[in-house]
Formats: structure tokens, sequence, C-alpha cells
């Protein structure tokens, strides 16, 4: 580079020449009109890049490529990149139908044109005649492709419907429009040649028809399970006393009159946890006292069984039941509380004697039943009824097990019977919203309460005087009914503050009728005064939901509570 620099310079005498003048001149001009100094300047200097200009292998076959899915671009791309075909890996989990290539929403379309006329006349031909040109432009079609009825279109040669191919021999009909004959006036009635008006199959056509049905039968039958085998365990050795007497007579010496028809005077607010009975290894579906005397505690739980405890003295499990495939829904005593019902998800009502412990009798329809009862009538204790997940109220009678009446008019689920007006009407709620009130063995609904506002009300409770209704409200309220004459809304009287959305939570009232108690979802329990409405108390009962609480009918503040949490526990 220095080589470079000076190879333009001139002689050493040029050199001191130059200066020697340049020297004088700067005497008499100023400096900064005088020349630059060649030394300093930099344009003497020769800038010479040695690089050797390259192009990378490839690069011109690498263009640039634009993301179909950009919104900008900030450069001018050319035409061939804008419209570039979509490039790069597949993607693996694409089905074959995201793979297609699709260029519309619905799919992919051929870009065709066709004569707007032979269109319509194609169109016309397949709807009338049943074929039409293939219009497929994928293949080289020679004209004479159709799609459709292939048979008629050979038939036709082919012909549209404004070429008219020959018309269809139509079946002569009887005509006889004389509107003067009256016996024979047939009009537009008139039979066919040849019409059957009965069609009967033959020996043939009906063992064919015989064979269908049978495997349809039978395909729609739902297979019998085994016979589950029924057992009851008792629990303890002193089953009978000196007497004789069984469990099931209540005692004497509790400082309590158990067979007393009067309530207590005054019910008081329960205040202390006094006992757990634990085991069931399930969530518990529903309790239900022993009759008049309330001694007893019956239990039916989502582990299949059936337990009966003691209310006083140890509080031991008596007797537990096992009978039943899938969970128990519901559970009844009779009147002297010598037998008791269970119905479970396994299609099953069974009838149980309460001091052996054997099945007396099944029921089944195949459905689910979703609450049983006996009729409350001394004299009509042989009679039952049972509501059912496929819309029916049906009646037993346990003496020869047949089905007695059917009451068919609810749009859904039955959830509760409840009887009233001294026993000659019932009852029942239903998954559509309703409520019906019936006549004793009349099947058709006497009144129907339907609201707009009314939500499904799956746990219904008769006041101790029989003049009210107090419905469990799936809108996390309880509404009150009239029990008698009009079965009219009392509107005044709603009690809220509690959650049961989704949940079938039996309630009570306290046997004052002072008092309404209520679980709910959160297990808690709730008490609430029968008058004002408003909520006295509620506390934490249990660990999952508070399906049930019970008032006990002679004490004046116990409840007992049940829950999913698989405890019965008894509040004082």
């Amino acid at each position: 580079m220095l080589c470079l620099q000076s190879y333009a310079s001139s002689s050493e005498g040029d050199s001191d020449h130059e200066d020697a003048a340049g020297a004088a001149a700067s005497t008499a001009v100023p400096a900064h009109l005088l020349p630059v100094d060649k030394t300093h300047s930099v344009s003497s200097a020769i800038a010479v890049c040695a690089a050797p200009v390259v192009v990378p292998i490839g690069a011109s076959a690498v263009p640039r490529t634009l993301d179909p899915t950009l919104k900008e671009v900030t450069y001018n791309p050319r035409y061939d990149e804008m419209y570039a075909p979509v490039k790069g890996p597949d993607h693996p989990d694409l089905t074959m139908q995201q793979r297609a290539p699709r260029n519309t929403l619905a799919g992919y379309v051929e870009k065709a044109h066709i004569n707007a006329f032979e269109f319509e006349n194609q169109r016309r031909t397949f709807h009338t005649y049943g074929y039409a040109l293939d219009p497929s432009v994928d293949e080289a079609a020679d004209g004479q492709t159709f799609v459709g009825d292939l048979q008629s279109a050979y038939d036709d040669n082919g012909k549209t419907v404004f070429e008219a191919p020959k018309a269809k021999k139509m079946r002569k009909q009887e005509k006889n429009d004389k509107p003067d004959d009256i016996e024979g006036f047939l009009g537009p009635w008139g039979k066919y040649e040849n019409e059957v008006s009965v069609a009967k199959p033959n020996e043939q056509e009906r063992a064919e028809l015989d064979e269908l049905l049978s495997k349809r039968h039978k395909r729609g039958r739902i297979p019998e399970d085994k016979p589950l085998e029924e057992k009851a365990t008792l629990h303890i050795k002193d089953a009978y006393d000196y007497q004789g007497r069984s469990y099931l007579h209540a005692p004497h010496d509790l400082g309590v009159n158990l067979r007393s028809n009067a309530p207590p005077p005054k019910c008081f607010l329960p205040k202390a946890h006094i006992h757990t009975w634990t085991g069931h290894n399930k969530g518990i579906s529903s309790i239900r006292w022993f009759p008049k005397t309330a001694h007893l505690l019956l239990s039916g739980s989502m582990d299949c069984r059936v337990k009966l405890w003691e209310v006083y003295g140890e509080r031991r499990c008596i007797r537990t039941f096992s009978g039943h495939r899938q969970a128990i829904k519901d559970i009844a005593w009779n009147n002297k509380g010598s037998h008791f019902l269970s119905a479970s998800y396994d299609r099953y009502i069974k009838l149980w004697d309460a001091e052996t412990g054997d099945v007396v009798s099944r029921f089944t329809t195949r459905k689910m039943p979703f609450c049983v009862k006996f009729h409350p009538d001394n004299s009509k204790q042989h009679l039952f009824v049972a509501g059912t997940s496929d819309k029916k109220i049906i009646c037993w009678d346990t003496r020869s097990g047949d089905i007695v009446q059917e009451y068919d008019r609810h749009l859904g689920s039955v959830s509760t019977i409840t009887f009233v007006d001294d026993n000659r009407r019932f009852v029942t709620t239903s998954d559509d919203k309703s409520m019906r009130i019936w006549e004793w063995d009349i099947p058709v609904d006497m009144k129907y309460i339907a609201d707009p506002t009314m939500h499904s009300m799956p746990a219904v409770t008769l006041a101790p005087n029989g003049k009210w209704m107090a419905c469990q409200s799936l809108d996390n309220k309880i509404v009150i009914f009239s029990a008698l004459n009009r079965f009219k809304m009392n509107r005044k009287k709603t009690f809220t503050g509690h959650m049961v959305s989704g949940y079938a939570c039996q309630l009570d009232f306290s046997p004052d009728m002072s008092y309404l108690v209520s679980g709910d979802g959160d297990g808690k329990c709730y008490i609430w005064d029968w008058k004002t409405t408003k909520m006295y108390k509620k506390w934490q009962a249990h660990d999952g939901v508070c399906i049930s609480a019970l008032w006990h009918p002679h004490e004046a503040s116990k409840v007992a509570t049940a829950g999913w949490d698989g405890q019965i526990k008894y509040w004082d």
C-alpha cells in the first residue's frame, strides 16, 4: 500500500522547488487560503478492496418466502413471491378431511362453466326421472355418462324433461262422477285396477315377519340377572326380651311416652351433637322413623344396603338388610312397622319383614322406582304406590303381587307421592316441573298445577296438622302449598337461604309445627320459624350433602340428619 501511495510522486528536485515556492507564497497569502499540503491530504491515498466478489452457492435458488397468514408486508414483494405455492412439512395429526385441498369453507369448488338452460334442464330431469348427465369435470366425460337411476336413464335413452320421454303407463281407476248416483258415486276415491284393500301376508311373509319381530323383541329385552342372595344380618344378641318381645316393641322405661298421639307442648332448637351412627360405606339416600313410636330408625344407602338402628339405649345397629344390586333410592314403613319397602336403582322394589329379615315379595316393571309409599289407611295396607322413571305411578297389591292401577299423566319421572285429605287423594310431583292431584283409584288427575316460574320439587312433606305441604324447590327455596281444597301456593310463606339446587334434600316439621328443618347441598342444616319464615339457626352437620333432616315426633328438640358422608347424626 505504501508503494502504491508513492507511485505517482515526482523527483526530489521538483518537490524542493515546489516547497520553496510554497514558502514564498505563504508569506503573502493567508494560511486559510493556501492549498492543502499533499502530505496531509487523503485524496492522494488510493483505497483498494482486495476481497473478490463472491456469490453464495445456491443463493439465486432460494427466493424470499411470504407467510400466507401475514397481514402486513414491510417490503415490496415480486409477483412470483406473492403467488408462490405454500410449501413446508405436513402436519402429522391432520385427518384426511383436513388434508384435502379447500378453497371454500365447505370444501373445494371446481371452476366450471355451464349453460344456464342446460343446468336447469338437468336439474329438472334429475328431480323428475331420477337421473342426469354426470357433471364431473375431472374425467373426460363423453356426454353419455349418467348419475342417479341408471336403469331409467338407459330405458329412456337419457331423454330430459324437455325431450319428453314416454309417459309411464298409468293404472286404470274406477270412475263414477255422477252426483245423482248416490250409492255408486266414487269421485276421486275410486279404486285402482287389481288394488288390494287389506294386505294379508302369505305363509312365507308371515314366517319372515315373525322372525323379525322375535329378533326385535329379543334385542329390546333387558337381560335378567341371576337372583341375588338376599340376607339379613342380626348384629345384637338380645333380639327378644324376657317376655319374648322383639326389638320392634317400643320400650316403656324411657321417661318419654312414645305411644302418645299428642305432640310435645313446646319445641326448642337443637344445640349439641349427641350421637353419630356409622356403618354405611357410602352416602345415605333416605332415613325413616319407626311408625308412631320412632324408637327405631331405618336408613337406605348407596352401598345397596338398608340398616335398622336403635334411637334409645345403646343406639346400636340392630340389623342389616342386603338384597339389592344397586343403590337404594327410597324406603317406606307400613303402619304397624312389621314390614318395609326398599326401592333401588336395580329396578326392583322389595318387601321385607323387619323382624325376621326375610324378603316377602319382589316387584318390578323394569323401570327405576324413585319413590314408594304404603296407603296410609289401615284397611288398605296391602296396597302401595311407586313413582317410576317412565312417568307412571303404579299401584301394587302385595297379596297377589299384581298391578291393580296405573296413573299415567306426568311428562317426566315421578319424584314424590304424598297422601292428603284424609287419604282420599294424593299429590305427586315430577321432573316435568308440575304438581298433580289425584283421587285414589281414579287414573285421571283432578288438578294440574304448573307455572312458568315453578321448578322441580323432588321432596315434599305434609305438615302435622294436614293443612300444608312443604315442597323443596330446586331454585333454592321451600314453597308451601295448601293441602286442602284448592291446593294453592302460599306466596307469603317462602323459606330461603339454603342451597339445594340439584339435590333432593328431605325436609320436616317440628311436632308442634313451630319450626321447619332442612338440609342443603353444602352439608349444613337449617331451621326456620314457621310463622315468620325467619331463619333461626344453621350449622355444619355433614361433610357431604345433608340429604335428610327429621325431627323426632315425641322429643321437643331432637333432630336426626343423614348425609352423603355415610353418617347419621343425632342433635339435641
